[in-house]
């Protein structure tokens, strides 16, 4: 038989069982769907975190106030080991940071903003300085931000995000217009642009105001929630960390690393940490994928087996009339390769269709790997998994073959 008759017997055998045939597509198609949707999930989730970290700035370090080390001695527990605007200032002035470019003091606030009877919960207020919105790079897109004579004279402006804007001013332009915080009135000067959210964070619902109106109408004169220092480059982040962990020590008295009240996280280090562990997530989530397509192709098997039982006395006239071995090989492996083909053009088909969605928060990114991979597999999953019915139906005896009832 010719390869183009093996085909067209192939095509034959599986019109024969069209529910039975679909059934088993079914399998090969959830299989590559799921692969090339999950490994699409996981690379979009990924590629969200890595934006959020570059906004931030990977020439960024932040600092955190964090518990005192075990080894920490009772004298310095008692010690006021606070982030505060003076340390911040020892920082900036120091002629010991040579690679730092900025340092911006930050406190924080859960308030609710209310304009006209809309009320909005305040997912971040931030009390800081001007150069906040250069170090976390926080463009406006409407208005201005808000400068230093603001912070010196700590008048009530602030600037907002775009979800706050919508939820208090709707279609109406926020900026000169007054909201309510506090109990006291605060002027829009600015709306950020859109900051992108990742799953349930929003990083647009912030409002941003000068750090000393915060604590005098606010907050009170309390500890510092971090302080953001920009590095002059990329380059000289582990530079700056290493220069401003010697002010701080030096600021807070320690003498021994491990007495630290303070966390730096340094945006470079966490940006490689973040990709590893991503990476790591994506292939999870391919191989748990996979799981279903060895499940369609032990599918395959089935029907392929049964196939060659229904369809023993045809093979067995097949033999007495001439055919070979390599034709009723080449047939049912023909099969089964049709329908893993088929199966899988389909998966793929609902993979980039179910791609186009949100899903749990992340935008899928289609991983064009991931196709070729998937399609590949199922390929092989289906000459590999139909190998063992077409061997023994091109094993049967004619003989026995006519015999079977």
């Amino acid at each position: 038989m010719s390869p183009w008759e093996i085909l067209r017997s192939a095509i034959d055998g599986i019109a024969l069982n069209r529910l039975r045939s679909g059934l088993t597509t079914l399998g090969i198609l959830i299989g590559v769907g799921a692969v090339i949707l999950l490994v699409a999930v996981g690379n979009g989730s990924a590629l969200q975190i890595q934006e959020n970290i570059e906004q931030l700035g990977t020439n960024t370090l932040t600092v955190f106030s964090g518990g005192i080390g075990p080894g920490a001695s009772s004298d310095t527990q008692s010690q006021d080991q606070s982030l505060t605007v003076d340390i911040a200032r020892a920082i900036a002035e120091s002629s010991g940071a040579p690679d730092v470019k900025s340092v911006t003091p930050e406190i924080t606030a859960q308030e609710t903003a209310t304009f006209e009877g809309a009320s909005h919960d305040i997912g971040t207020f931030v009390g800081t300085y001007p150069s906040y919105f250069e170090a976390t790079n926080s463009p406006v897109s409407k208005g201005t931000y808000f400068t230093n004579s603001d912070v010196n004279d700590a008048r009530k402006v602030v600037v907002i995000g775009q979800t706050v804007a919508t939820d208090l001013f709707g279609t109406v332009n926020p900026v000169g217009e007054q909201i309510t915080i506090g109990g006291g009135y605060w002027t829009v000067v600015g709306v950020l642009g859109d900051k992108g959210s990742s799953g349930f964070q929003d990083a647009n619902d912030v409002v941003i105001a000068p750090l000393s109106t915060v604590e005098q109408s606010l907050t009170g004169y309390v500890a510092l929630s971090s302080i953001v220092i920009q590095a002059t480059s990329s380059t000289t982040v582990d530079a700056a960390e290493t220069e401003i962990t010697a002010i701080l020590n030096s600021e807070l008295g320690l003498t021994d690393a491990s007495q630290a009240s303070y966390q730096i996280l340094n945006q470079s280090q966490l940006l490689t940490t973040t990709q590893e562990t991503t990476s790591t997530f994506t292939v999870l989530l391919a191989v748990v994928a996979a799981l279903s397509l060895l499940v369609g192709g032990i599918g395959i098997t089935n029907i392929m087996l049964v196939a060659v039982t229904e369809r023993t006395r045809e093979i067995g006239i097949r033999k007495a009339v001439g055919a070979g071995r390599g034709a009723i090989l080449g047939q049912f492996l023909a099969e089964a390769t049709l329908l893993s083909i088929f199966g899988a053009t389909l998966g793929v088909v609902a993979g980039v269709i179910g791609s186009r969605f949100t899903i749990v928060g992340v935008k899928p990114v289609i991983v064009p790997g991931s196709i070729l991979l998937a399609f590949g597999v199922s390929v092989a999953i289906g000459l590999f998994f139909g190998s063992y019915p077409a061997n023994r139906a091109a094993s049967l005896l004619p003989i026995e073959a006519l015999r079977y009832e």
